[in-house]
């Protein structure tokens, strides 16, 4: 049997044999996306699929029907661009509003690794989706898979003087990461090919990549936007007096975890220490490097590398990065982070101004009374500037001009867009993952449900006197933290529909996991549970005291230190 990793848990993955066998990720994805027998593709090439950014999905709410009626189920495509820093040009705006018209199903998602996912595509109209995307300069190469995804940045251009070098940095990493092989140009682009396939390498990665897939953050303090110690890699920007000095490294973060096994548990990053700017994509590249040595092959929900640090422990893990780098990492500097979300409407910084619009769940759609995609679209039509997709699902129309201003905010108030003031904090403190119809890991609604039960939670907020309390509330529709709500003072971690474990503790800067509170219950229960609560908050806060510090000192929930007490506190 073939020895994938220097930590010998057992024989490797199906996943891992699928991956050895693949050519390097071509696997037989060419001939089964000709094949206009079936929507959709077998089960071991969509493993292979997730590399070159996509997900095979089906309608959930047409499975039973479909079923009855002796059809296959209605297959489709989730694919998802890789967009470092979530910074986008009007035109690429205007490319994937295009597609999700063209090809999807009329909507996109702004994701909460600060990129676009479009919903709804076809099998045979895949390959094209993917080239149109490549003319306007975009890709899906790694934005899934077993590899490094989506490199996020703090997205807020007007905090400070630096910000721009960061997102250069995140562009940097991003681009050092990316797998060698050329098997995404030979599948969608048409590629010729160069070197025979039995000879060509993955000298980073190696030809069965990494063991899970693999998350990096890039954070300037005092914001914790990209919510850093969920990455399997943090690089926290040290800067003094307005000058960039180099980052603190954190390591082994992660949110996602299994009901019912409690050897798998969500983790926050711990520090490491300190890089120069210059070194950041060698500590990157060592970094992921150990995981690929020493990571979990043989059992892929302990597979991460937040595993891998608590196993080998982070003085190991240091010692090992410092002989893989030949020099030593030096001691961590001093920083803070005072919020981990979003500024909302318009600041002014240098001349240039930028508009922050509440997106709920990241959903860009057109409803009856709020044609939100076709108001961006004006926007983009016009706008000079470029857009930002915010980790928390929102929109930032960036760097406009004030000359540029005033035509941009006609169109604002033409379409009625929102930058949430007028929502409850709670609401634009909120984050949702996709789940159903489409993601085939959901357990319960998550995005189509949230703001449902924030409305009722709004009555409640207005009666206690807080309104305009910030509260960060978020729900998956499963334990993977795609919404990351191991973070949520308040989260929902859907077990079955209609049913959801409720957590809560965690803190409003991002640094402290929550706790599970009560497990499987319904809204009625949820209602119950959190209205006393929320009315003792207000009666007895503490000035400047947030909801999720409130209720450990109150004694509702205990303090989690770390992922290895989660489950016991």
């Amino acid at each position: 049997m073939t020895k994938y990793s220097k930590y010998d848990a057992g024989p490797p993955s199906e996943t891992e044999l699928i991956k050895e066998q693949s050519s390097n990720l071509r696997g037989e994805l060419v001939k089964h996306f000709e094949d206009r027998l079936t929507a959709g593709i077998p089960e071991e090439q969509t493993k292979l699929l997730k590399f070159h950014g996509s997900y095979m999905q089906d309608d959930r709410d047409l499975r039973l029907e479909r079923k009855k009626q002796k059809l296959e189920p209605a297959y489709q495509f989730m694919v998802r661009v890789r967009l470092p820093g979530g910074v986008a040009t009007p035109e690429q705006w205007l490319k994937m509003d295009e597609l999700s018209q063209k090809y999807g199903n009329n909507t996109m998602k702004l994701t909460t690794r600060q990129t676009f996912q479009l919903h709804g595509i076809l099998k045979w109209n895949m390959k094209k989706s993917m080239q149109e995307m490549n003319a306007s300069l975009m890709d899906t190469i790694a934005a899934c898979g077993d590899v490094n995804r989506n490199v996020m940045c703090n997205v807020n251009p007007y905090q400070s003087a630096v910000h721009e070098k960061v997102y250069q940095v995140s562009k940097k990493i991003s681009e050092h990461l990316l797998p060698k092989t050329r098997a995404y140009h030979e599948i969608w682009l048409d590629e010729e090919k160069v070197v025979d396939t039995k000879e060509e390498t993955e000298p980073m990665y190696g030809k069965v990549y990494l063991p899970r897939k693999f998350k990096i953050g890039v954070a300037v303090p005092p914001s914790n936007d990209v919510d850093i110690y969920t990455q399997d890699i943090g690089f926290i920007a040290i800067v003094k007096n307005g000058r960039l000095l180099g980052f603190n490294v954190t390591v082994g973060g992660g949110m996602g975890m299994t009901h019912g096994d409690d050897k798998t548990y969500p983790q926050i990053a711990k520090v490491l220490g300190f890089c120069p700017t210059q070194k950041v994509e060698e500590v990157a590249e060592k970094i992921l490097t150990i995981q690929r040595d020493y990571g979990d092959r043989s059992e892929r929900k302990y597979a991460r590398f937040k595993y891998t640090v608590d196993r080998m422990g982070l003085d190991w893990i240091r010692q090992e990065l410092n002989d893989r780098l030949g020099w030593d990492m030096k001691p961590a500097r001093e920083f803070s982070f005072d919020n981990n979300g979003d500024s909302y409407g318009w600041v002014e910084n240098k001349g240039m101004w930028h508009l922050t619009l509440f997106i709920q769940n990241g959903r860009v759609a057109d409803h009856a009374n709020y044609p939100l995609q076709s108001g961006l679209r004006e926007i983009a039509k016009i706008h000079k500037g470029d857009f930002r997709l915010t980790p928390n699902q929102n929109l930032i129309v960036a760097n406009v001009s004030e000359a540029e201003k005033e035509n941009i905010e006609r169109l604002v108030v033409q379409y009625g867009l929102t930058d949430g003031k007028e929502n409850s904090a709670l609401r634009r403190n909120s984050m949702a993952c996709v789940a159903f119809p489409t993601c085939g890991l959901a357990m319960a609604e998550s995005e189509r449900y949230l703001p449902t039960l924030i409305d009722k939670l709004d009555d409640v907020l207005d009666n206690a006197g807080l309104r305009e309390q910030e509260i960060i509330i978020r729900m998956t529709g499963c334990p993977n933290g795609c919404a990351r709500p191991g973070l949520g003072e308040i989260a929902f971690i859907g077990k079955a529909p209609g049913k959801y474990n409720l957590y809560l503790g965690a803190s409003f800067n991002g640094d402290r996991l929550n706790k599970l509170y009560r497990e499987n219950i319904g809204e009625a229960e949820i209602l119950e549970i959190l209205e006393p609560m929320l009315r003792h908050y207000a009666k007895d806060k503490l000035p400047g005291e947030h909801f999720g510090d409130f209720v450990i000192r109150a004694e509702y929930i205990k303090e989690v230190t770390s992922g290895l007490n989660f489950h016991t506190v």
